[in-house]
């Protein structure tokens, strides 16, 4: 049986494509369910509707998969504080 902790370990080395971080130390990931063979994800995105939120999600998705669990997640926007932690996150690693 898979554990919560191989799950988090799975994709905690997942870096958004452009800021040198991963998507869980950025905060774009905020909550992670392991519930049997599934795994429920949020997604905590700055704004809404950001152009690579498929690609961001199809990037924690592959590794879960890859464990043999389902893959179904949440997206909610940031609040104010969270935002402006990304946003300072963003600007001192941006890979551009």
């Amino acid at each position: 049986m898979i554990t919560q902790t191989e799950v988090e370990n799975a994709i905690s080395n997942v870096e958004h494509p452009a800021i040198n971080h991963s998507l869980i130390k950025l905060g774009i990931i905020s909550n992670i369910l392991l519930l049997g063979k599934k795994v429920i994800v949020e997604f905590a995105f700055p704004f809404p509707n950001i152009p690579i939120a498929d690609k961001l999600i199809g990037s924690i998705e592959k590794p879960i998969k890859n464990l043999g669990l389902s893959f179904e997640h949440n997206v909610r926007t940031m609040n104010d504080q969270e935002r402006s932690k990304f946003l300072q996150m963003e600007t001192d690693a941006w890979k551009g």
